[in-house]
């Protein structure tokens, strides 16, 4: 240990004195231009991406899993459980993927980002519900678990905070709030549920493949119904708790149709249209009619050139 206690925190001091003297550089950067491995080290300078959807994925019950006597069985379980989940954000093309603890979050920025995510978040839902009851069976006493998922979108400043000269002890940072409501998000839900912020949900909305169902029930045809319910996220700023949630996965009859679908940049459903429509009618009967509203002003600042 080259240098004492006193002396650590005397250039800590110092670093702090120095860095908040004046403003680091902010880059903007587009979807084409952004490249995490370029991401300034040792550099006062930050890129900024207008637009991230993270999704994030929370393992219920967790920290109630033991790593006595049935440790095994716990690895057993946080294998079949995050490294499937991280195989999900692949599948649909994360840019950025970080394994945090049991769960996980990826970024998705650049073309389809919100049909990706989307696809993504409601199939690490869909195999949530195998791996609950293959758990259930096995252990009947453990712990109740399942993915629990949210998802939000917005700004983030990156760069690359460590030791310096060091890659092994550097990682990308993500300030703003996409990470970090998509965590809220997810903790606010129960196993088995997908919430969105308003933020996502304004930009999904109009999508038939996501807010309607398609009718099956087991092996029977019914009528096609709305998917989504209001829901209040806790612990994040009053102007962004309101959310929607999903407690449906992808169809074993349809799920490949509708994931292809919506990857395809496919959005409507003849057979969808009047519960879309519902679907709307009462996301606006909450919050989410601001949510709209402001969104549709940044869209409208970004084409006259004017967005910060």
């Amino acid at each position: 240990m080259a240098k004492s206690l006193s002396e650590l925190l005397e250039e800590i001091r110092d670093d702090i004195d120095e860095e908040l003297k004046s403003t680091p550089d902010v880059v903007e950067k587009s979807a084409d231009t952004f490249d995490v491995d370029k991401l300034p080290i040792n550099k006062r300078e930050w890129h900024k991406l207008d637009d991230v959807v993270a999704v994030a994925v929370d393992l219920k019950g967790s920290s109630k899993m033991s790593t006595g006597k049935h440790a095994a069985s716990t690895a057993s379980i946080y294998e079949a459980s995050t490294d499937n989940a991280v195989r999900v954000l692949h599948h649909f093309g994360a840019d950025f993927i970080q394994i945090q603890g049991d769960g996980a979050f990826g970024l998705f920025w650049g073309e389809r980002r919100y049909e990706r995510a989307m696809c993504a978040a409601i199939t690490v839902k869909t195999f949530s519900e195998h791996l609950t009851a293959k758990i259930e069976a096995k252990w009947p006493y453990a712990p109740a678990t399942g993915y629990k998922v949210g998802v939000a979108s917005g700004r983030v400043l990156a760069k690359r905070i460590g030791t310096p000269r060091n890659p092994a002890e550097q990682e990308p940072i993500w300030s703003g709030k996409p990470v970090n409501y998509a965590v809220k998000a997810a903790q606010a839900a129960e196993a088995g549920e997908l919430i969105v912020t308003g933020d996502v949900w304004v930009e999904i909305e109009n999508n038939d493949y996501f807010v309607a169902s398609c009718g099956h029930a087991g092996d029977d045809v019914g009528e096609v119904a709305e998917l989504w319910e209001n829901v209040t996220i806790e612990h994040v700023p009053d102007d962004a708790q309101e959310g929607r949630v999903l407690r449906s996965v992808w169809c074993s009859y349809c799920g490949d149709e509708f994931c292809d679908a919506v990857l395809a940049g496919k959005t409507t459903r003849h057979d969808a249209t009047a519960v879309s429509e519902n679907a709307r009618t009462s996301a606006l009967r909450s919050g989410l009619a601001k949510v709209r509203a402001k969104r549709r002003k940044r869209y409208e600042d970004r084409v006259r050139g004017l967005a910060r």
